[in-house]
């Protein structure tokens, strides 16, 4: 684990060399970790035969380049904290990638070419900040960036010889992001959050050539828009939009030239995303309901939606090449994720596979409704093989608050299982994917109204006979690390163990030092700022209640994290230890997570090892 060196002396897990004591067992879940993975491709739209895709094969999430004619892959990136991303330019020519420092997701955009050589600032005059969106034309490319001082959004245009300086074409105190660039690059598309509510944005449609305003979306309170992308064909000013407008995530067509929308009808029940085919005449949907993906091709002139063959499971990223192939993600609870080519033609495989021997198949998901004081909670669960009665129960909490879990592959519930533990995930209120009013129930009452949720599937696991109520472990990163910790306050009495990752647990100083997008998604979450609400900070913050907490508590927190910085969780560590409460510290030199998969291994270890020892639960033979 490359941890930094301790500036505290908060004490730190007992991490065994090895979770098993059969070789065997050991080595399965270590391959699982270890075991190489690759995301879906992105091409250049001019020299598709170019494309750009992540992958850990190094041990480290890193960029490459894949040039498909020649069948040759190259490194692009080989920094110690990893590269969250990259995306390769229209022609081909060059890859762009952000440049941040130990993860602290602050930088600026560089380029290299593709066939290698050194990384320059790809914009000049672009400062440095948080990523706040780009979009690559041929001749124009939109970036934008974020600071405490609020949002930034440039052009920058090839005058022959590269790009130019930076233009600013948009700039405010509150949130806002580059959307898309029409396929002519005289328009711009961005979302903002000018009325203050950067969960619900609005749309702006620039000119490209003066900044001026071309068309502006707002659908008002509660109701935010989503641009997506403009039609990918010369001189097609149709903007695809995303909007809830009926209270799910829904798709519309911004004709810019008539100003003139249209809806669409889609008969799906879920909520919706999508993308447009090649030639502008089709759309690619996504559909996702109760925890799973399926895909669609929507006929925009006639209306007709057609089922693509997908396994049931979930779908991380699809898009569709020249030639009508569409390539995606796929992955479930029991089978490691696949990068896919569905072609034309109806024939399904694998696209790019990853170097390396496969991880072995983990346990299926099953599903559970369990009635809420919200309406009914849908939770994901699993149990180990073999087992019957009640069994320690780990309820593994996702973060966002506006993401959700899936019946996708995960290493760190395989490992929870095989370590004999049942494992249920709780897709609260504050959750997507169930419409909007489930995702904005927590505004004014997070933390409170997700614990509800909790709550209600944990008294369910329990009433089943499927959890011992003695060994309940409460576990979660980020969001799900923050109400880890305001539940092991709140509601002491369900909680054996507590485990939290990057967490928010001191509101009021999380919100003096997190980055500025996230100081406005919480002034939207909450109401308002903490000097303008300090009793909903205050009433949501889990130092607030650590006179409570009983169960020993595992942190674990990067010392560049933008998003839940370090201070205020030393601070909660302080309170812990004032009042002499259980506790230990896993601290590690980077950001809001690790893209090291030795790092994220080791975390696993620390989290398990730290339960059984609560516990009191034996090595499994």
């Amino acid at each position: 684990m490359t941890s930094s060196p301790a500036r505290r002396s908060d004490p730190v897990p007992a991490v065994p060399d090895a979770l098993f004591a059969d070789p065997e067992v050991e080595a399965r879940w270590r391959g699982r970790f270890t075991a190489a993975r690759v995301s879906v491709p992105d091409w250049a739209r001019d020299a598709p035969d170019r494309s750009v895709y992540s992958s850990n094969a190094t041990g480290t999430w890193e960029i490459y380049a894949w040039d498909r004619a020649a069948d040759t892959h190259r490194r692009v990136t080989d920094r110690p904290q990893g590269t969250r991303g990259g995306a390769a330019s229209t022609d081909g020519e060059s890859i762009w990638w952000f440049d941040d420092t130990d993860g602290d997701e602050f930088g600026v955009w560089v380029r290299e070419p593709f066939t290698g050589g050194a990384a320059s600032p790809a914009v000049a005059g672009a400062a440095p900040g948080y990523p706040a969106g780009l979009e690559l034309g041929r001749r124009t490319v939109a970036v934008g960036w974020s600071t405490d001082d609020g949002s930034t959004l440039a052009v920058s245009e090839d005058g022959g010889d590269g790009f130019g300086e930076a233009r600013v074409v948009y700039t405010h105190t509150e949130d806002a992001g580059i959307g898309a660039l029409s396929r002519d690059e005289t328009l711009l598309a961005i979302s903002h959050a000018e009325h203050g509510d950067s969960r619900h944005p609005a749309i702006r449609v620039l000119r490209v050539s003066d900044a001026t305003t071309v068309g502006e979306r707002h659908d008002g309170e509660g109701k935010g828009l989503d641009p997506i992308e403009f039609a990918p064909v010369e001189g097609d000013q149709r903007l695809l939009v995303g909007h809830e407008r009926r209270g799910r995530d829904e798709l519309l067509v911004w004709d810019l030239a008539t100003d003139t929308e249209t809806e669409l009808a889609i008969d799906l029940p879920g909520d919706l995303s999508a993308g447009f085919y090649p030639d502008a005449s089709a759309l690619l949907v996504a559909h996702t309901r109760a925890g799973r993906t399926t895909l669609h091709r929507y006929d925009l002139a006639t209306g007709e939606l057609t089922d693509l063959p997908t396994a049931a499971g979930s779908v991380g990223g699809a898009d569709v090449r020249p030639d009508g192939t569409v390539e995606y993600g796929w992955s479930s609870a029991a089978y490691p994720s696949s990068v896919r080519a569905l072609r034309p033609d109806g024939t399904d495989t694998e696209l790019l596979a990853p170097p390396g021997e496969r991880p072995a198949p983990s346990v299926a998901l099953d599903d559970a409704w369990v009635d809420g004081p919200g309406g009914p909670v849908h939770a994901l669960f699993t149990r180990p093989a073999g087992t019957t009665g009640r069994v320690p129960t780990v309820f593994m909490i996702h973060g966002g608050p506006q993401a959700a879990d899936e019946d996708r592959w995960s290493p760190v519930r395989a490992v929870w299982v095989d370590a004999g533990f049942a494992v249920v995930h709780v897709n609260y209120r504050g959750s997507s994917g169930y419409g909007s009013a489930w995702r904005d129930a927590i505004e004014g009452r997070p933390g409170t109204t997700e614990l509800e949720d909790v709550a209600a599937v944990h008294e369910w696991a329990v009433s089943t006979g499927l959890a011992d109520p003695a060994a309940c472990v409460l576990e979660g990163w980020s969001w799900g690390g923050y109400l880890t910790l305001l539940g092991l306050g709140r509601q002491p009495e369900r909680w054996a163990v507590g485990c939290a990752g990057v967490p928010v647990a001191d509101y009021l100083a999380a919100y003096e030092d997190e980055m500025e997008p996230l100081r406005a998604f919480d002034r939207s979450l909450f109401g308002g700022s903490p000097d303008e609400v300090p009793e909903r900070y205050r009433e949501a913050s889990p130092l607030t209640w650590v006179d409570a907490v009983r169960a020993p508590v595992l942190v674990l927190a990067g010392e560049n994290d933008p998003r839940c910085p370090i201070r205020q969780i030393d601070n909660y560590l302080d309170a812990l230890a004032e009042r002499g409460r259980e506790y230990a510290m896993v601290r590690y030199d980077a950001g809001h997570g690790s893209l090291v998969v030795a790092e994220t291994l080791a975390h696993t270890v620390a989290e398990i090892a730290f339960a059984r020892e609560a516990l009191g639960l034996p090595v499994p033979a």
